[in-house]
């Protein structure tokens, strides 16, 4: 749809707005404070209201902080005439190529000049006056602040039941539990960010789910995070909004997953290592003391023996997943880290995985002796073979998992020595 087929009244109300809004040249000055950054696929119903909204938002933050500003319309491919109805009112259009909500979002503030970005969605559904308060968060030492709209107020209609009762605590409350952070609405398109903070983070989600990824990376390389309210209202749209709220919400619970090994391998880890040990103690006990313990069956060795085999394999992926977050720059290293490489490097993964096999080699070799001895008869207890053939795969594991981990190490050893190195002076509570 171009500007001449919106209706009558919708178009007096542009006129009113363009003729309304001071119109001033703000192409590649380079020297604002603050970038409003707008990401825009075929916006041009709602577009000029919240241009307009913009240019009251960089009054009032002019009045308040003395910080001069522009604004970015970040178009993602528009063919309804949206990029020309942003420059004829003085907004500077970034044309971004990648299409998704994420990647015009990342192209705008990367094509920001200011060292201060406000961003807010083009559907008028956000009060960009708002981000005024954002920005005195910013100005005041925060990194990064994320819009609140639980308390700054949800107008009748603005959100779907089950985005606003399920969805969206559903997956605010999981990143609070596996990122450590406490935000209250994880998912609200009016936020504020520092320049410096913005490529540090280093995002690349083109999707809806550059929300959450935002507020993960900043958790995980500890920049300061706040909030403050934001209201939400129907958007001005009369065609449906780009969020599908199926599958947006499965993308940012699988990039959740995804960004904390902790908790995908980690914590997995730890459960099916320490029930595996049991059953194998209770198996070795029952099997060293005969008749003092009750028996547990050869059903339960041998998930014991699975489990511990399942858990060592998630604890290296849980290490790996660790170890290429630090790679990627998006993740500073704890430290536990400072332990870690010291004892995984591929030497020494190597020469513990080399010597499992042998133990595990030589159990079998002994099984195998003992079962000529008895004549090839079978005997009352699975245990011996199954901790021989268990020592194998953990031996093979822990090799394989050396090299992994020197892969994403980009095959360089000084690497972990140099991991080591940065993971020193953080705090052991970390």
């Amino acid at each position: 749809m171009g500007i001449e087929d919106i209706g009558g009244g919708r178009m007096n109300e542009l006129a009113q707005i363009i003729s309304s809004t001071e119109i001033s040249d703000m192409e590649a000055v380079g020297d604002v404070d603050l970038s409003i950054v707008i990401p825009c696929l075929n916006e041009i119903e709602s577009l000029p209201h919240c241009i307009a909204q913009a240019r009251q938002a960089l009054e009032i933050i002019l009045d308040l902080h003395g910080l001069t500003g522009e604004i970015v319309v970040a178009d993602n491919g528009s063919t309804d005439g949206s990029q020309a109805l942003a420059s004829s009112l003085g907004a500077r259009v970034v044309a971004v190529r990648r299409r998704g909500y994420g990647a015009a979002l990342i192209g705008g503030c990367e094509g920001a000049y200011g060292r201060y970005l406000l961003m807010g969605d083009a559907d008028g559904s956000y009060n960009f006056t708002e981000g005024a308060a954002m920005i005195e968060r910013l100005v005041n030492g925060a990194d990064l602040c994320i819009g609140s709209r639980f308390k700054g107020g949800i107008t009748p209609g603005a959100m779907p039941w089950k985005n606003r009762y399920i969805g969206n605590p559903a997956l605010t409350g999981v990143l609070n539990l596996f990122f450590g952070t406490r935000i209250d609405d994880a998912h609200c398109g009016l936020r504020a960010i520092t320049k410096a903070a913005f490529q540090q983070c280093k995002l690349t989600s083109t999707g809806m789910e550059f929300a959450s990824e935002m507020i993960i990376k900043a958790s995980l390389m500890r920049l300061r995070i706040d909030q403050a309210p934001a209201t939400l209202s129907p958007d001005l749209r009369q065609r449906a909004p780009h969020l599908r709220p199926w599958r947006d919400g499965w993308r940012h619970l699988r990039y959740l997953l995804m960004l904390s090994p902790t908790w995908v391998f980690g914590i997995p880890a730890f459960f099916a290592l320490l029930v595996g040990l049991l059953l194998l103690l209770a198996s070795s006990a029952q099997y060293l003391f005969p008749g003092t313990f009750p028996q547990i069956g050869a059903y339960w060795t041998l998930l014991g023996s699975t489990l511990v085999a399942a858990g060592h394999i998630s604890l290296i992926m849980a290490l790996t997943g660790y170890l290429y977050s630090i790679r990627a720059g998006y993740r500073r290293p704890k430290f536990v880290a400072h332990i870690a490489v010291r004892l995984t490097n591929l030497e020494n993964m190597l020469i513990l995985g080399f010597s499992l096999m042998a133990i595990g080699m030589a159990v079998l070799i002994l099984v195998a002796i003992g079962w000529v001895h008895r004549d090839f008869q079978s005997t009352g207890t699975i245990l011996p073979p199954v901790l021989g053939t268990l020592a194998i795969t953990l031996g093979l594991q822990t090799a394989l998992g050396g090299f992994l981990m020197a892969i994403i190490g980009g095959n360089e050893a000084r690497f972990f020595s140099d991991l080591a190195e940065d993971a020193m002076p953080v705090e052991p509570n970390d």
